[in-house]
């Protein structure tokens, strides 16, 4: 089996975050905020320090560091907590359905709206546009750190500057950024939004919510939290008023084993290895008659993208192409990828795209095995 879908979810992840994930479900059996015993201490200890290094990683204080099953309920957590009666939102045209839905789903129920802007590889266009979009109602900008279908960046320091003059939240999806591009409160983002599981290399099941707390959130769940229990109120203070009920404890653990991986190696480098393995694939891809490529990263283009490119076969639809590549070893994502507004914007809608999204471990070797075997498919 060679993996090439990492934007999807990072396998195999580092022997270290296997070994602290298996460690901290063995030892850290207690419930982490809820009691003063000494294993519970012990627990809570080791999730604080998970909490101090994924904060440290992007700038931010280890109170404003939130824990979230996914990148998905962080995002909800930032849209739906900021939404109110006629609110405004602005999203690229490259975003998520863990963007557009949310959205969506805030401006029906509160009879608000939203605008699309569309991003180009041009960074003056890509303001340009996000700047008519805004309104005087304007909320909150959301935009994904890079797209998970054609990884085109987002110029997120000059998005930044530009909801600061406005004077609106700027909201990343880092989901695709994180662990892999420079993202940082300390650029001017509000909150940013990241999955654990991907390019920080932690389990699945984890993801963060870090705020600057310049705009405060309401909350979408209630409940336990091991603080302020006398009260029917939610607490006011972070990260309690985000973290109701038990935390994957273990998974949260474990997620700060990834970001030390990926610290110790550095962003630059895992993004510099992964886009050789793009340029690798798509200059060999490019000679494939049978193979079209929806967007091509090459040295002259490496400063705007992320390493994903999409292709598709000829005479075979995204889900056939990927189904006959996984039964010859290969495990690549066909569909849409939970992202219609990135493969409206490309012209895929109706077909989808094959994903090809190399991690830290993926190889050269590897990256030729594939361009051989499409080579070897008969239409």
């Amino acid at each position: 089996m060679i993996y090439f879908d990492n934007a999807a979810t990072t396998f195999p992840k580092p022997r270290n975050v296997y070994r602290v994930f298996q460690n901290a479900a063995a030892e850290f059996g207690a419930n982490p905020g809820r009691s003063s015993y000494p294993l519970a201490v012990r627990t809570s200890e080791a999730v604080y320090r998970s909490r101090e290094v994924c904060a440290d990683f992007f700038g931010a204080m280890p109170e404003n560091t939130i824990f979230t099953l996914n990148c998905t309920q962080a995002l909800n957590f930032a849209i739906k907590g900021l939404a109110h009666k006629g609110v405004h939102f602005v999203i690229s045209d490259m975003e998520h359905n863990a963007v557009l839905r949310p959205v969506h789903s805030a401006c029906e129920f509160f009879g608000g709206s939203y605008t699309l802007f569309e991003s180009d590889e041009d960074v003056e266009i890509t303001v340009k546009n996000a700047a008519r979009a805004i309104r005087p109602n304007t909320r909150a900008l959301i935009c994904c750190a890079a797209s998970n279908v054609i990884g085109l960046c987002n110029p997120i320091k000059q998005l930044a500057e530009l909801c600061a003059r406005r004077g609106i939240c700027f909201i990343v999806d880092a989901a695709q950024g994180a662990g892999v591009l420079p993202v940082s409160l300390k650029d001017g983002i509000n909150i940013i939004c990241a999955a654990g599981h991907k390019s920080l290399y932690g389990p699945m099941g984890t993801g963060l919510l870090i705020t600057d707390g310049k705009f405060p959130l309401k909350t979408i769940i209630e409940g336990g939290t091991g603080s302020m229990s006398e009260s029917v109120q939610q607490p006011d203070f972070l990260p309690d008023r985000f973290e109701s009920g038990t935390i994957n404890t273990a998974g949260a653990i474990a997620l700060g084993a990834g970001v030390e991986y990926v610290r110790k190696i550095t962003p630059e480098r895992i993004l510099s290895h992964e886009l050789s393995l793009c340029e690798r694939f798509c200059v060999g891809a490019g000679k494939i008659g049978s193979v079209r490529l929806y967007n091509e990263i090459l040295p002259e283009s490496r400063k705007l993208f992320a390493p994903v490119v999409s292709f598709n076969i000829e005479g075979m639809d995204s889900a056939q192409g990927s189904s006959v590549l996984g039964e010859r070893g290969f495990c690549l994502r066909g569909g849409l990828h939970c992202a219609p507004l990135a493969h409206k914007k490309i012209g895929t809608l109706e077909t989808g795209t094959i994903r090809f999204s190399p991690g830290a471990f993926s190889t050269p070797q590897e990256v030729d095995m594939l361009l051989q075997e499409l080579k070897r498919i008969k239409i």
